[in-house]
């Protein structure tokens, strides 16, 4: 299995940041701590025939 690399930037401290996608899951959406100020970004992405076809990084404001 593979997974895809996608680059974006942290949607607090804009920090570019990278995160592996796995492509065996249609579409999925976790929450994960920006590897540089630590604040928690809800990920969503789909990924169609091996493809990341969406791919949003949001605050996750509580």
């Amino acid at each position: 299995m593979y997974e895809i690399e996608h680059a974006f930037h942290c949607p607090y401290c804009l920090a570019p940041i990278t995160m592996l996608l796995d492509p065996s899951v249609g579409e999925q959406t976790y929450v994960e701590d920006c590897e540089v100020c630590c604040s928690p970004i809800e990920v969503n992405y789909a990924v169609q025939d091996g493809e990341r076809v969406n791919f949003h990084a949001e605050r996750l404001d509580l």
